[in-house]
């Protein structure tokens, strides 16, 4: 499995012998990979307008590009907003407010993240081909499926010290520009231009894992909403900046602490575990279903439903596991 950014082609359709090289010697003599293309194919060839563009079939004989647009800007951003003024809205109808949480058009944006994930799955499980993801920088909707693929397809990834591994590796040393993406509260109405909630977007989707496979994730709910509150506002470094150059220029592992290492220490790991966890060898395959995905309440409505029930049932989980 492999992530960049798209090539740069340009309007003149430059070549990169080297890129070319790199991606052939990847695959054996008669192999062939698949290109995961994280844009439409009429945006990868927009792209080529302003220096950027996809792989030319006659240059990457060996590989078949797929595109499967996920949107990463200012729609997701949108979709998100009218998400969260639909569950802030107490005097809304049945109806209304099953067309509002449909207009928002949040849970297309899960699917798609999780059918686009499944499919590089597939191509590494069932095919045993390469996979190579990208969109346009390879910092947002890229880390979105590479990161998902890896949960569905490695169970170390989907134990708690894998998943921190996987967020480091996938997310952070790749480059997502957190401080960027996350400027302001996600709830804020204001709209700027590089925010997109990507990062809720990715927890939105291993939360959707979490409830079809509640006994496969070493990790519950309540690691997913500490990270995600820790991405928008934290007092620990670990999502601080928008890549490794930021981060070691402002010093920030010699001046501020861990998220990790937090989250790691006795008294408080117990907390994000699951109870009901057993290691799982197998691929999980979630349903991509629209029955399947489900509204994230334990999130979007955690402000204005009750908690204190959902609060006594995790307690009486953990004491029956424990008693057993």
């Amino acid at each position: 499995l492999l992530r960049s950014s798209q090539p740069l082609t340009g309007h003149n359709r430059r070549r990169c012998p080297e890129d070319e090289k790199i991606l052939g010697t990847i695959l054996d003599e008669g192999e062939r990979g698949f290109i995961i293309d994280t844009r439409s194919a009429q945006a990868a060839k927009q792209a080529r307008m302003s220096g950027g563009g996809t792989e030319p079939k006659s240059a990457y004989p060996q590989w078949r590009r797929i595109h499967r647009a996920l949107e990463r800007g200012r729609p997701l951003q949108e979709s998100f907003i009218r998400l969260v003024e639909a569950c802030s809205d107490p005097s809304l109808s049945m109806d209304r407010w099953l067309a509002r949480l449909d207009s928002s058009r949040w849970l297309s944006h899960v699917k798609a993240a999780l059918s686009t994930a499944c499919l590089a799955a597939q191509c590494l499980d069932r095919e045993d081909s390469k996979v190579l993801v990208h969109g346009a920088e390879g910092t947002d909707t890229t880390l979105l499926v590479t990161a998902l693929a890896q949960l569905i397809l490695d169970p170390w990834c989907r134990s708690l010290q894998g998943f921190q591994g996987l967020l480091e590796r996938e997310w952070i040393q790749a480059g997502h520009p957190f401080q960027l993406r996350c400027a302001r509260s996600a709830s804020s109405h204001a709209r700027g231009k590089q925010e997109a909630p990507l990062f809720l977007l990715f927890l939105d989707c291993v939360w959707q894992l979490s409830r079809q496979f509640p006994f496969s994730l070493e990790f519950g709910e309540e690691l997913l909403l500490t990270l995600f509150d820790n991405a928008y506002a934290s007092a620990y470094g670990t999502f601080l900046c928008n890549n490794e150059k930021e981060r070691s220029l402002c010093k920030v592992k010699e001046s501020t602490h861990s998220l990790w290492a937090w989250l790691n220490q006795p008294e408080e790991r117990h907390k994000y575990l699951n109870p009901l966890y057993s290691h799982n060898p197998l691929v999980i395959w979630p349903s991509v279903e629209p029955q399947s995905i489900q509204l994230w309440q334990g999130l979007f409505l955690r402000w204005i439903r009750p908690s204190q029930h959902l609060e006594e049932a995790r307690g009486q989980i953990h004491r029956l596991v424990e008693g057993n």
